[in-house]
């Protein structure tokens, strides 16, 4: 099929071929829980434990946010009639994506997973802008620019760390830990469901070409901060 550039309003939803419902369900309810994900990893551990309280507040602050996320997430399901608040308490072992599986004991753990894996969710929601499912115009402004904050205090933090000669250890223990978290993230780079997800205008990009785009981004950035850029290979389930 030609690439499909109809924008769908919700109300249209069940006129659509099964192709295209079973996509665009699958890819906001991945989206919405990853969004409560984080906050299943951190907000006990962190909110009232991180090293001050402004950064007390900014942990409240980006949990709150990602739940809003999630809550605008659940709202576009429910405009083509699906329920899926069950992903508000599912328990970690079950979530979508393995890295929000992963424990976080350390404060590296959190600026990292902001400097990384936020970055990730920038990614996947950037595929989004002017997707063919209509109500994404009115939610992915917001969203972005609240993960371009997350992301920015994951690296202020890490900054900080790096002041340190211990801080500077616990940073790239961080990074080494999350950097490759984040490259899975990105799922398979070969998948006939990408091909379907740009061909229905859900998707801009392959799994491959996102994962080539964050490593030409973010290794630079990981270099800048003082710290070495782990082996892109080590630990790794997709190629």
């Amino acid at each position: 099929m030609a690439q499909f550039s109809d924008r769908i309003e919700p109300k249209d939803f069940a006129k659509m071929p099964e192709e295209y419902r079973e996509l665009l369900t699958r890819l906001l309810t991945i989206q919405a829980d990853c969004e409560i994900g984080g906050p299943h990893i951190y907000v006990d551990h962190w909110t009232l434990r991180a090293p001050t309280v402004d950064d007390q507040w900014r942990v409240a602050r980006i949990a709150s946010e990602e739940i809003d996320h999630c809550r605008k997430f659940l709202r576009m399901l429910g405009m083509i009639g699906l329920d899926r608040s069950d992903i508000l308490f599912r328990p970690r072992s079950k979530r979508e994506v393995d890295a929000f599986k992963v424990d976080m004991p350390e404060w590296g753990d959190f600026a990292a997973f902001g400097f990384l894996i936020d970055k990730v969710g920038e990614y996947q929601l950037d595929e989004m802008v002017g997707s063919s499912f209509l109500p994404t115009d009115d939610v992915l402004p917001t969203i972005l620019r609240e993960e371009k904050g997350h992301v920015a205090y994951g690296e202020q933090q890490l900054q900080k760390m790096m002041e340190t000669p211990d801080g500077s250890v616990a940073a790239q223990r961080a990074i080494d830990k999350w950097y490759v978290v984040g490259l899975d993230m990105f799922g398979r780079s070969e998948s006939a469901r990408d091909e379907r997800y740009i061909e229905w205008g859900l998707k801009k990009r392959t799994n491959g070409q996102m994962r080539l785009d964050y490593v030409a981004e973010m290794d630079p950035k990981i270099a800048a901060l003082g710290l070495r850029v782990p082996d892109k290979l080590a630990g790794r389930k997709y190629l």
